[in-house]
């Protein structure tokens, strides 16, 4: 008698998150079976359970509920100054749930996926390599430091990708992100306050999905810097996207980190090295000019979709 087929089973933390909500909507597209697991805001794609992942009961008891093959532990407290105020919940949030999600999945023999950070880096020198130490100024990056850590010495078989400023064409877990934002306020002709003196390598959430699905399918093991492929400073970041918008980018004003009323330091270059993903991967991490054209053709996507709900 012939083995019925089954589809693979993936658990998503954080999965009404920009990033978890597209990661579970193109796994289900391509035949996974998607458990959604959520805190706060359910889940539009995959199976929705809720889950707070600093919580070892919880965590054991939807594990041996879901039986994963397939972990993404994408649930994190990614709020920097909220992190930098609330060191308990941070901590128990990003360190003690990575931990919880960790250990079980090394017992369940599932492939664990752990979305970290470029903020992992203290930003002085930028271009970041996988193999550069990290060095974190901020209690968010400590916290994401620790749970590295955690991975590295629970589990076997798992990977650490590493995104910068993650961003999409549509907002998520009740929060909008930094791109959407952007357009947003152009196009109420509103003006914007935005740093010059602070470069990353932004993230499209869907090239992010692409590239951690084929990690997952290959189970290619270590550490990846899974960002985009672009260093720019937050302020051409956002003109960028006003002119591939066609929006008026002369109402961004420039300013300084110094002149903004933030709790936590930020890393003045966190820019991310995205070689061994470039030699690595088929998915491979996009030039910014690209990802913002991708982002804007989802946006259209997503406004014909709406207009035919109506």
């Amino acid at each position: 008698m012939e083995d019925k087929w089954s589809p693979l089973r993936l658990l998503i933390t954080g999965a009404s998150g920009l990033y978890g909500s597209k990661l579970a909507y193109l796994a289900e597209k391509k035949g996974y079976q998607v458990f959604s697991a959520y805190s706060q805001h359910r889940p539009v794609f995959g199976k929705p359970i809720q889950l707070d992942v600093s919580n070892q009961e919880q965590v054991t008891k939807v594990f041996n509920e879901v039986a994963p093959e397939f972990v993404v532990h994408a649930a994190s407290l990614t709020d920097v100054d909220k992190c930098e105020l609330n060191h308990e919940l941070a901590w128990r949030t990003n360190v003690d749930g990575t931990e919880n999600v960790a250990k079980i999945s090394r017992t369940h023999d599932a492939f664990l996926i752990f979305i970290s950070t470029d903020y992992v880096f203290n930003g002085e020198a930028g271009r970041y390599k996988e193999s550069d130490l990290s060095h974190p100024i901020n209690y968010y990056g400590l916290t994401k430091v620790k749970a590295e850590e955690k991975v590295k010495s629970l589990t076997n078989e798992y990977c650490i990708a590493r995104p910068s400023v993650i961003y999409g064409a549509t907002p998520a877990a009740g929060k909008i992100n930094f791109a959407l934002w952007i357009v947003e306020k152009l196009r109420k002709n509103e003006q914007v306050k935005i740093v010059t003196d602070q470069w990353i390598s932004p993230t499209l959430n869907s090239s992010l999905a692409d590239m951690t699905l084929e990690v997952m399918e290959r189970r290619l093991i270590g550490t990846y810097h899974l960002s985009g492929a672009t260093r720019i400073n937050r302020f051409d970041f956002a003109k960028l996207i006003a002119q591939t918008f066609n929006l008026n980018d002369k109402m961004i004003n420039p300013v300084t980190s110094a002149e903004m009323p933030w709790a936590a330091k930020r890393p003045r270059d966190s820019s991310l090295d995205t070689a061994k993903a470039q030699q690595t991967l088929k998915n491979k991490p996009l030039t910014l000019e690209r990802a913002i054209r991708e982002m804007k053709r989802e946006l259209a996507i997503q406004t014909v979709n709406d207009l035919h709900c109506y």
